[in-house]
C-alpha cells in the first residue's frame, strides 16, 4: 500500500464517529490484503496525530471511546459553537434531557423507573431519545413483563467527548447550594 498513513487519514475523516483500531486494520486488509498488526496502526495513528499537534492546523485526532476521529481543536469551540446553535433546530427538550441524564446515571434503566424518577410519562421522551440515537436498548429485565433496559449509546459517549460513564459529573459536582434555605451548619 503507497503510503499507509493517508489511507487511515482518509478512513478516520470519512467515518460518521470515531473508528476503532481493528475497522482500520479490517479495511486495510480487504483493500490491500496485508497484514497489519495493532502497534503498526497505532504506529501511524501517533504521526497523524503528531501532524495535526501543530498550531497551523485547526482539527486534531482525538481518541474517544476507544476510536479516532478528527475533532476540532478546543481554542475554536466558541466559534463553532455559534455555528451550532444558529444551525440547531433539532434541539432536545428539557424533558428529553431529563430522561436523558436519568438514562445516563441509573443505567441500565426501564422506561417505568425513568417514569417514577420523573414523576410523568416518558415515552415520547425515550422514542425521540432512541430516533437520535443518544440511547439504545441493552436487554430486557428480568421483571414482571419482561420490560426493556435502555442504557446510554456510543453516540452519546461521542457527543458529550467522554470515553467512559466514569466521566461523567458526579452529582455532587452538580448541585448548586446557593439556593439552599437557611444556615449551613459546619
Amino acid at each position: 500500500m503507497a503510503d499507509t498513513a493517508l489511507y487511515i487519514e482518509a478512513l478516520i475523516f470519512a467515518s460518521e464517529q470515531g473508528i476503532r483500531v481493528e475497522e482500520i486494520i479490517y479495511c486495510l486488509q480487504a483493500v490491500d490484503g496485508s497484514d497489519f498488526s495493532v502497534n503498526e496502526i497505532k504506529q501511524h495513528l501517533a504521526s497523524i496525530k503528531q501532524k495535526y499537534d501543530g498550531n497551523n492546523l485547526a482539527i486534531e485526532l482525538v481518541n474517544i471511546n476507544n476510536g479516532y476521529q478528527f475533532l476540532t481543536k478546543k481554542e475554536y469551540h466558541p466559534v463553532i459553537s455559534l455555528l451550532q446553535l444558529q444551525r440547531s433546530k433539532k434541539k432536545l427538550s428539557q424533558a428529553a434531557l431529563e430522561t436523558l441524564a436519568i438514562v445516563a446515571y441509573k443505567q441500565p434503566v426501564t422506561k417505568t423507573e425513568v417514569e417514577q424518577i420523573r414523576g410523568v410519562n416518558c415515552d415520547y421522551s425515550i422514542q425521540k431519545l432512541l430516533e437520535k440515537e443518544l440511547i439504545a436498548i441493552t436487554g430486557k429485565s428480568d421483571g414482571v413483563g419482561k420490560p426493556i433496559l435502555y442504557g446510554t449509546s456510543p453516540l452519546f459517549m461521542d457527543y458529550f467527548g467522554i470515553n467512559n460513564l466514569q466521566e461523567l459529573p458526579h452529582i455532587k459536582e452538580l448541585t448548586d447550594n446557593t439556593t439552599s434555605i437557611g444556615e449551613q451548619q459546619e
